[in-house]
């Protein structure tokens, strides 16, 4: 995979925002490429493995379910691996488990080993990911009502530090919120991002950035969760895209950094009939666009939408064609040439939200929407 280079924002953007997150966060090692063309990505997430903190708050332990609760797991539905959509995440990621990391990181592995064991029928509260997880199930659910014998389905992996003897919370947590996880990996291991490519997975979901980055290194699409108070969206599942350097290359963002945003704009004319190349999370929503058509339109239980800082009047017409290209499907696309994104995604209430931009996370978190970071990684 190609390393995509860090950006600035499109004029406009208040600096400030990134700056409240440069005081909060260690900068990304990757320092090549800096421009203005999008807010300068630096950021660092954390899990008890790496011992890397990540900003956010504790959640109530009751989640609102699409499923109800239950003490056992829903039947594991066979998936086809050559087939399947598989999506790993962490603990951290579905779970809140930031009290039990910063008692790792203040009295150590065993205190935590047996602070875990302690609670290990207590339900850990859910994560940023939580909904986005319910959702999924909810269009499996809705795929084998259509065909019950159909096996190209969704399938969920969890991805752990954890050790086994402190994984059974996290296993009884998934029973008691009625999560089909058809996989719990706990590995020791300092880079477990090894075992992704064997599981065939197709998005990660991790807490810590440098999970993330190895894993988009391995060319699995992957994103940093930031720990965060969610409303829990209803049905369908909706997931958004941002374009440059997460659906789209960040090729433009290039071309604005040697030759501001006219040359950017000329650039994007001349090469209108030329799609734009992959970025890091291309192949995850192709794979999302395929489950997207087993449905008509009116009746798909996913929705999933662009949202970008182009401009649509001079930036908008190569995305489309590229994304028609590409045979993917959206649903809607915003070109808000600049504008803060965050009034629209409150509008859409999305389970997910993919941008490469710091401040543009920070405003999706304002408005209680869980979102998810494609960072720089050199």
């Amino acid at each position: 995979m190609q390393c995509q280079l860090g950006n600035a924002g499109w004029p406009g953007h208040d600096a400030s925002l990134l700056a409240a997150y440069k005081s909060r966060l260690p900068p990304a090692s990757c320092s090549a490429g800096r421009g203005k063309y999008k807010q300068q990505r630096l950021g660092q997430g954390g899990d008890a493995a790496a011992g890397r903190a990540v900003p956010g708050s504790r959640g109530s332990a009751r989640a609102p379910s699409l499923l109800s609760p239950d003490s056992s797991f829903l039947p594991v539905l066979q998936k086809d691996p050559s087939t399947a959509l598989v999506i790993a995440v962490t603990t951290r990621a579905i779970f809140n488990l930031e009290e039990e990391h910063k008692l790792y990181l203040e009295k150590g592995k065993e205190e935590y080993t047996r602070h875990q064991q302690a609670n290990q029928d207590k339900p850990l509260p859910p994560g940023t990911a939580f909904a986005f997880i319910q959702a999924v199930q909810y269009v499996n659910k809705k795929i084998l009502e259509s065909n019950p014998e159909e096996r190209d389905l969704f399938d969920i992996l969890v991805l752990s530090n954890n050790s086994p003897e402190s994984g059974v919370r996290i296993i009884n947590s998934a029973k008691h919120y009625g999560l089909e996880i058809s996989k719990f990996c706990f590995v020791s291991d300092e880079d477990s991002t090894q075992y992704l490519k064997s599981h065939g997975v197709k998005l990660f979901l991790s807490a810590d950035r440098t999970d993330v980055c190895n894993a988009l290194w391995r060319g699995v699409s992957a994103a940093l969760v930031f720990q965060q108070e969610v409303q829990a969206p209803s049905t369908p599942l909706r997931v958004v895209f941002d374009g440059d350097a997460v659906l789209f290359s960040n090729e433009t963002d290039q071309i604005f950094q040697e030759q501001g945003l006219e040359g950017a704009v000329q650039y994007e004319r001349a090469m209108e009939a030329v799609p734009i190349g992959e970025g890091p999370l291309k192949a995850f929503a192709m794979h999302l666009g395929k489950m997207r058509k087993k449905f008509g339109q009116e009746k798909s239980p996913i929705r999933t939408y662009l949202v970008t800082a182009r401009s649509g009047r001079d930036m908008g017409i190569r995305a489309i064609k590229t994304l028609r290209e590409w045979g993917l499907p959206i649903d809607e696309a915003f070109f808000m040439d600049g504008a803060p994104k965050g009034p629209i995604l409150a509008q859409i209430q999305p389970h997910i939200f993919f941008d490469d931009g710091l401040h543009n996370i920070q405003g999706a978190q304002n408005v209680g929407v869980a979102s998810a970071w494609v960072p720089s990684c050199c």
